[in-house]
């Protein structure tokens, strides 16, 4: 047990002896004994207000000298005051340290608290975003108007980032995301890209105009390489091997030259035409031909899968691009005799497929997260011997991201490769399904090709 309780059971038990025998002695019993109760308890309250007085005072002197319990209580709240001092010191100088840390950074960081309200900003946010003092407690939504940034508020992504000009001046573009940290606490993360924007404009016009400058000429080298080996004046002729290699390369280089030109414009996200209902199946049939026709001689195997009840919205000549590119690829890297399959189907998740399925070599892992980099090869003299230029699969990508899409590689050496594209349920249409919602000229659109 306690001392100090000890000592507070003894006293009183000694009290009340005491006024027990002193009021026999009297004669007075309960006076007595009142008085005891009521001499301890005075001293009790008095031991309580000193100890009230002392704690709203707010001092950090040791408190007011006390005897038995109450001095053991007065040392144990001091002990505790000091702790929650030393504790606050701490706190403030991590936060100030944390302040120092989020002033330094480049990026701009706005804590979020309910209904996205401003709590706290760095600096680099408000200059980026416009921030005052006056700005905390409000919603963001309310200082940053965008429809896309609206759009990522409203969805509660913390997956991805959206692209929006700064507004303090527009000619400032900002990659803004969101972080979810705790239960309605969100950081708002924001990033000036307008110098990373503008090296990739400036990349995709040097590639666009220069792409633009070699046609011509490389058209004029290729059509008299040909005349010149179809007037069959250089028929057995030395001049007819390296006539037929100018043209060879001729024709590889006009190859390159267009995949660029169609990579730049889909990397410059220009306007785009609306979405259409697109015959998947159908332009599946005509790549398939032409697969056929590209492997000659060396006589593939290409079987066809494919629902022709499933269309998709998109862009058709830009599909029509994606899916030549990976089943082209197929044939170009399976060994010959080989088995190539094309499938469009809807999986169980209800996303719409195209698979692509080869019996090749197949590809070592190391090498699957880098297919689609421009010009990447995982064999450099293989694929040109295949006569690939290194941007089929870039291509691909840029396509499907352009249609919400997503490209899955699996492969296993020695068993070959599955090149899956994914569209979202969302873009998909049947001809027993609800058009709801879909514009008038899609639906006509879509009835028209049905009927034709």
């Amino acid at each position: 047990m306690n001392t100090a309780w000890l000592w507070v059971g003894l006293r009183l038990v000694t009290v009340l002896g005491v006024s027990l025998v002193l009021g026999l002695v009297l004669g007075e019993v309960a006076w007595c004994m009142v008085a005891a109760l009521s001499g301890c308890l005075g001293w009790h309250l008095l031991s309580l207000y000193r100890l009230d007085r002392w704690l709203k005072a707010h001092r950090t002197d040791r408190p007011p000298k006390a005897y038995g319990i109450w001095a053991q209580v007065y040392d144990s709240l001091y002990n505790l005051r000091s702790r929650n001092r030393q504790g606050k010191r701490r706190l403030a100088q991590f936060l100030s340290r944390f302040r120092e840390a989020a002033e330094a950074l480049p990026d701009g960081a706005v804590a979020l608290g309910p209904e996205r309200r401003i709590l706290w900003y760095n600096s680099a946010a408000a200059r980026m975003l416009g921030l005052r003092r006056r700005d905390l407690n409000r919603p963001i939504s309310n200082l940053v108007r965008n429809p896309e940034f609206t759009a990522l508020l409203r969805a509660g992504r913390f997956d991805g980032a959206v692209e929006v000009p700064s507004p303090v001046n527009e000619s400032v573009q900002l990659s803004l995301r969101l972080v979810n940290y705790d239960e309605d606490q969100d950081l708002l993360l924001s990033a000036d890209i307008t110098r990373l924007r503008n090296l990739e404009r400036t990349r995709r016009d040097f590639v666009s105009n220069m792409s633009h400058e070699l046609r011509t000429p490389l058209t004029v080298l290729s059509g008299y390489a040909e005349s010149m080996l179809d007037s069959g004046e250089f028929l057995n002729s030395p001049w007819q091997r390296p006539l037929q290699h100018i043209n060879q390369q001729a024709v590889r280089m006009f190859t390159v030259v267009e995949d660029l030109l169609t990579l730049s414009r889909l990397e410059s996200g220009g306007r785009r035409q609306p979405d259409e209902p697109v015959p998947v199946h159908g332009i599946l049939a005509v790549i398939r031909e032409d697969a056929l026709s590209l492997s000659g001689s060396r006589a593939h195997e290409v079987t066809l899968s494919a629902d022709a009840s499933e269309w998709l919205l998109g862009q058709e000549r830009e599909l029509r691009s994606a899916f030549s590119n990976l089943v082209f690829n197929a044939v170009r890297y399976t060994p010959d005799g080989g088995r190539i399959g094309i499938h469009w189907y809807r999986d169980q998740d209800r996303s719409l497929c195209l698979s692509v399925t080869d019996n090749g070599e197949g590809i070592p892992a190391q090498h699957l997260s880098r297919l689609t980099e421009r010009f990447y090869r995982v064999d450099v003299a293989r694929s040109r011997e295949a006569g690939g230029t290194g941007l089929g699969l870039a291509i691909v990508k840029h396509v499907l991201l352009r249609h919400d899409a997503r490209l899955e590689i699996q492969s296993q050496i020695g068993q070959g490769s599955v090149f899956t594209c994914r569209f979202d349920d969302k873009r998909g249409i049947t001809p027993d399904r609800q058009l709801a919602g879909q514009n008038p000229s899609t639906m006509a659109a879509f009835k028209t090709a049905k009927q034709a």
